[in-house]
């Protein structure tokens, strides 16, 4: 092998007994970290995440030297980017007034949420979700899901979101406008939580911005890096998301790359 490369003996054994330099140990530790970090986040994070998540570790580096060793490393973001779709708002039901009008700060906890439907794609059929947000926290405090878009739908997630959260009354309820929640039924729930009704614009997406930039992660970082053969099948996986990763493990910029189980724990802490 020596003759090969034309190098000495003697200099090939004094290579391999030759110890690494203080700065590349320094650079393996961080591809170790780095590495780390973004296959704990199921090769969803891009640089500026694990640039943040090394950060919360005390590991002073830039973003750029981040992007780099990423890209050497050849770990790169398995997000997809498709479609969305909408509630029908097309009916002759009343709705509330828009007042969070695009207010997307909250003072504390249980102070407002946001909610909406979106679809799954599944071999059996279309698969329904309903979440409801907490706005300060940007946790998803309730959620269900079934195989047709209807009230019972949202109900059940406004249900289970109030009797975890039990929130004092007057805590400010944004969804778009929907039949399912300008129905007689979902509105008589919303008053005996006591809760405030606040309905988007129609035709204005952006009125409800926060819940369904949740949704668009989900697919990017889910739904469509998937393909389930059964609704049950995306229902397990679909908990298993958002119970553990998106309200557990995933940092969240808005929030100061905290999780939202993290922020809520923080605020709790410090009432």
């Amino acid at each position: 092998m020596c003759a090969v490369f034309q190098v000495s003996r003697s200099g090939y054994y004094e290579w391999t007994r030759r110890q690494k330099s203080n700065r590349a140990k320094r650079q393996e530790r961080l591809d170790q970290q780095i590495r780390r970090i973004f296959l704990d986040s199921r090769r969803l994070y891009g640089s500026p995440k694990v640039w943040e998540a090394l950060k919360k570790k005390g590991i002073q580096v830039s973003e750029k030297t981040v992007a780099r060793t990423m890209n050497r490393l050849n770990l790169q973001s398995r997000t997809v980017k498709k479609y969305k779709a909408t509630t029908n708002s097309k009916h002759n039901l009343p709705v509330a007034e828009n007042v969070l009008n695009q207010t997307f700060t909250a003072s504390a906890p249980n102070k407002v949420w946001m909610t909406d439907i979106t679809y799954i794609p599944t071999d059996e059929g279309w698969l329904y979700l309903a979440s409801v947000m907490d706005l300060y926290t940007r946790k998803i405090v309730g959620f269900h899901m079934d195989e047709r878009m209807t009230k019972e739908l949202v109900i059940t997630a406004l249900d289970q979101a109030y009797i975890r959260q039990r929130p004092v009354s007057g805590l400010l309820h944004h969804s778009d406008r929907g039949s399912q929640y300008a129905s007689t039924d979902y509105q008589n729930r919303l008053r005996k939580y006591k809760l405030i009704g606040s309905m988007s614009r129609k035709g204005n997406c952006y009125d409800n911005a926060c819940v369904e930039s949740f949704h668009s992660v989900l697919k990017k970082e889910l739904i469509y890096l998937e393909k389930f053969k059964t609704r049950q099948e995306a229902k397990e996986k679909i908990f298993e998301y958002i119970a553990c990763f998106y309200n557990g493990k995933r940092i969240h910029s808005s929030i100061g790359y905290f999780t939202p189980n993290q922020y809520e724990r923080m605020c709790r802490n410090a009432a």
